[in-house]
């Protein structure tokens, strides 16, 4: 490991839970993505360390923000920044415009009115279209509809610098749900410009729907709950989606057994999709995500009832069912996820920077050329960490989430704040 910058941050092996590779299972995915075959079965070590890592500074580029939960860059290097309470805020020449950008329908449309802001709901992710220099998509995630009946909707609109137009909704999960739990809602763009989205299981017992706890649907191919799906930038089917000549399942579906995931990110490195996901009680997962593959949530899992404290799942492993990359127990609540690929910070690339909301901090996720977790350091943030991103400078990028929530910068301590 480079050496040439001094100690500033000191960092913790965790390693009360194994750390255990995927599960052969065949899938179809693009040419561009790494089979899972390639992880092995690996262990932390059983005896907890301190382990230097780059001293880094965090400093506050933005404050001000009302529970921020996704930020995406504009070529110009202008920020987008979604507030759940239903605000796209614009952030120009490192200032934060005083007034929100128009044309969010679901809260502008005086017919609608239906942004369910509510607990976890809102607006929430936010992605370019990867051509939007020259289309002027941009895209997002939010839940939609009332306490009673509910789901996760993405839509696109064209941005001039200003504001939304042309606002479309081009995906939303098949059947509503009650209360206002798991939306899941990262968004990730693949090398073919198929989109993916991460979609909650619907939330935690009593809740249930066609008389079993709603979890389970997590299990079911005819759901969109507890999925990550994957569309095209119209919002229609790509024909080589896993289940598309499967009868009764939904066509969008890429990998099922998902409790909530959102930390959602491509490794352009090595052409892998990495996931985190909420646990409950405990049983928070690191998952390389590959197509067909079930993760097994709630059959299988590392947590714990809330209510009783008891296992969720019978067993934590199954045949047919993908094992995490990492599991934390106690949970850290894991959200927002960057790869870092930039030039700041060299000891960094091709790691995972996985934030925390509970934990309020970072995890540095040391990945090896097979995709095996076999190191993890931790960031002091202080805050409850809604999202990561690597921007175009090169830096990482932290949302806190807050009432007054701040865009925060990662740079190595040579450089000073």
């Amino acid at each position: 490991m480079n050496t040439r910058l001094k100690l500033l941050l000191t960092a913790l092996w965790w390693s009360a839970l194994p750390l255990v590779g995927c599960s052969s299972q065949s899938a179809s995915m693009p040419d561009e993505t790494s089979p899972l075959a390639e992880a092995t079965p690996m262990l932390m070590s059983p005896q907890a360390e301190d382990l230097a890592v780059d001293a880094v500074t965090v400093t506050p580029i933005v404050e001000g923000l009302e529970r921020p939960w996704g930020v995406a860059w504009l070529p110009n290097g202008d920020m987008l920044i979604t507030e759940r309470p239903g605000r796209l805020r614009l952030v120009r020449d490192g200032v934060l415009e005083p007034e929100a950008i128009a044309g969010v329908a679901e809260v502008s449309a005086a017919e609608a009115q239906q942004l369910f802001a509510s607990r976890q709901g809102g607006l929430l992710d936010v992605a370019l279209h990867p051509d939007f220099e020259q289309n002027n998509w941009v895209y997002f995630t939010y839940a939609f509809g009332t306490q009673d009946a509910n789901r996760t909707r993405v839509a696109r609109a064209k941005f001039d610098g200003e504001k939304l137009t042309d606002w479309e909704v081009i995906f939303q999960v098949a059947r509503t749900k009650q209360g206002g739990q798991h939306f899941g809602s990262r968004l990730t763009w693949l090398p073919d410009q198929t989109l993916l989205i991460s979609i909650g299981d619907g939330g935690n017992p009593p809740l249930e729907q066609d008389g079993e706890f709603i979890r389970n649907q997590a299990q079911n191919l005819d759901s969109h709950l507890g999925k990550v799906v994957r569309i095209n930038d119209d919002g229609s089917i790509p024909d080589d989606n896993p289940f598309v000549d499967e009868p009764g399942a939904l066509p969008e579906i890429w990998s099922y057994g998902h409790r909530n995931i959102q930390g959602l990110a491509f490794d352009p490195m090595t052409q892998r999709v990495w996931a985190t996901e909420h646990g409950s009680r405990g049983g928070d997962e690191v998952n390389l995500i590959q197509a067909e593959a079930n993760y097994g949530w709630p059959k299988v899992s590392f947590s714990a009832e809330y209510a009783t404290g008891r296992p969720v799942a019978p067993a934590t492993t199954a045949p047919g069912i993908t094992d995490p990359q990492r599991v934390w127990t106690p949970s850290i609540a894991p959200s927002g996820l960057a790869i870092y690929t930039g030039d700041r910070l060299l000891d960094w690339q091709g790691d995972l920077f996985a934030g925390g909301l509970v934990s309020r901090d970072i995890r540095r996720l040391e990945v090896d050329e097979r995709g095996n977790v076999i190191a993890e350091s931790r960031i002091p943030i202080g805050q409850r960490v809604r999202d990561v991103r690597q921007g175009p400078d090169g830096y990482l990028y932290v949302l806190t989430d807050a009432n007054s929530g701040q865009l925060l910068r990662l740079a190595p301590q040579s450089e000073g704040s």
